[in-house]
């Protein structure tokens, strides 16, 4: 029983002979070298560029904070006010490592009124 033909043109014609490999002329092993070193040169170009972007992006950090010393400063004296906290000395687990001095002025009020 033979098969039923179908009326589309078929886009690829089936292969009824061996096919031989053709080598690439001069002309095609050219154009893929030329394609290569585009690609080769536009990825160089690319990097170039991020690197020069990231270049200014820290310069002008830089100068952002030079230009600017108070941050610093603001910084240092809310350093230097807060006083150091032992977590376990504040709910009372341990002893303090540096008593209060509040705690001495508490024992003897009469060491107070005497000359």
């Amino acid at each position: 029983m033979p098969m039923a033909q179908s009326r589309e043109p078929r886009l690829v014609q089936p292969v009824t002979t061996p096919q031989h490999f053709s080598p690439p002329t001069a002309r095609e092993l050219r154009a893929q070298a030329v394609h290569r070193l585009q690609v080769g040169l536009f990825g160089l170009a690319a990097m170039l560029l991020i690197v020069v972007l990231a270049n200014i992006v820290m310069d002008r950090a830089r100068e952002t904070e030079a230009a600017d010393p108070g941050i610093e400063e603001i910084g240092k004296a809310q350093e230097e006010k807060k006083p150091a906290a032992d977590p376990l000395a504040d709910i009372g687990v341990v002893p303090a490592a540096d008593p209060s001095p509040s705690g001495e002025a508490s024992l003897s009020p009469e060491s107070e009124l005497a000359p």
